[in-house]
């Protein structure tokens, strides 16, 4: 059986909070990588008990974040938005799977095909 999916939305998790990630993106998004790898091992208060299959989807300047043990790291090559969903679609089907997000746009989109939505601060 497949572990639970955690997709999470880098650039909107990121903008949440207002600590100069806007000064190096692809920093900011290695910080959060790390974080997350916690995340995968004890799991998630409010979706699954770990271990979990964590991914992160990173795009603009952060487009060259590279993957570490315990996250995996989807590069848009366009919309943001558009590779979360691309992931969802590919891998949720037949496991649980939620996505962090704030987005109202992607939270309907990845909602659509069954998929759960956290806040970013379910991973803070």
């Amino acid at each position: 059986m497949s572990l639970p999916l955690l997709v999470v939305d880098a650039a909107n998790v990121i903008g949440s909070v207002p600590d100069g990630w806007w000064r190096d993106r692809a920093a900011a998004a290695e910080r959060l990588r790390n974080s997350l790898v916690g995340v995968g091992e004890q799991g998630l208060s409010g979706f699954a008990e770990g271990p979990l299959e964590v991914v992160l989807v990173v795009e603009g300047k952060a487009r060259h974040v590279q993957s570490i043990p315990g996250v995996r790291v989807v590069s848009a090559t366009s919309s943001g938005d558009d590779a979360i969903v691309d992931v969802v679609r590919a891998e949720a089907p037949g496991r649980p799977t939620a996505v962090v997000t704030a987005d109202r746009e992607l939270r309907r989109r990845v909602t659509d095909l069954g998929a759960s939505v956290l806040g970013p601060r379910s991973v803070r």
